[in-house]
């Protein structure tokens, strides 16, 4: 029997746990940590480009960029679940990274506030398909045995790179200035984790095998006993 016609929850190459995925887990945590990266790259630089670039100086109008993320992101986080389902996890996870393409150019190219906040409406949209994928597929490679790690491992690996991001554009801001040095790691970011994800395998797959292994095989009928013969 060839593989493709094995069942996918039966398919001898899918196996359960962080170490029989290890090559994957591991590409996934670091989709994960570009997607940190994305944020992070201007948590620093953003207010000051408000202030010192465009002349906004209410607080309101400096962190409307925030606000436009923020509802955003709670949008795509809610569809991210149901378009991983439907459409596959690797194909949700790529079409994050291209709404996320274009962001840290539309920041160092912006001749108005409006573009940073429609390029922030962009950011919402990667960060939650993203970010909400790569945990469903942390999960579908991890099994029932590994989920707390693998999410901890997921959370760690990002906001690790939130971290990073954010000191590094602080740092190039600091000695090139505003723009476009700092929002070049977003540009890197948003490229390698766009590239990293087409080397990514469907998981969908992993989730099937655990419910057909919760499941067990199906109960055998036992012989029919006559109805004549009870007595």
């Amino acid at each position: 029997m060839s593989a493709r016609t094995i069942p996918a929850a039966t398919r001898p190459d899918r196996r359960l746990g962080l170490r029989a995925n290890l090559g994957q887990f591991s590409l996934l945590l670091l989709i994960n940590a570009f997607v940190g990266a994305m944020v992070g790259m201007e948590r620093t630089v953003l207010p000051l480009l408000a202030e010192r670039e465009f002349g906004i100086a209410s607080r309101t109008g400096i962190l409307s960029f925030l606000l436009t993320f923020g509802l955003v992101k709670a949008l795509a986080n809610a569809v991210a679940g149901g378009a991983a389902d439907r459409w596959g996890r690797r194909r949700t996870l790529l079409a994050g990274w291209v709404a996320g393409l274009p962001v840290p150019f539309l920041i160092m190219l912006a001749p108005t506030w409006g573009w940073v906040v429609a390029a922030n409406v962009f950011l919402g949209v990667n960060q939650g398909l993203c970010w909400s994928t790569a945990i469903v597929m942390k999960v579908d490679l991890a099994g029932p045995r590994q989920r707390g790690l693998a999410i901890g491992l997921n959370e760690s690996s990002g906001y690790l790179a939130v971290s990073a991001a954010a000191l590094a554009s602080g740092y190039l801001a600091a000695r090139h200035g505003l723009r476009p040095q700092p929002f070049l790691i977003g540009a890197a970011a948003a490229l390698g984790g766009l590239l990293s994800s087409l080397f990514v395998r469907e998981t969908r797959g992993h989730a099937a095998l655990e419910s057909a292994t919760r499941a067990g095989p199906p109960a055998e009928a036992g012989p029919r006993r006559n109805a004549s013969s009870v007595g």
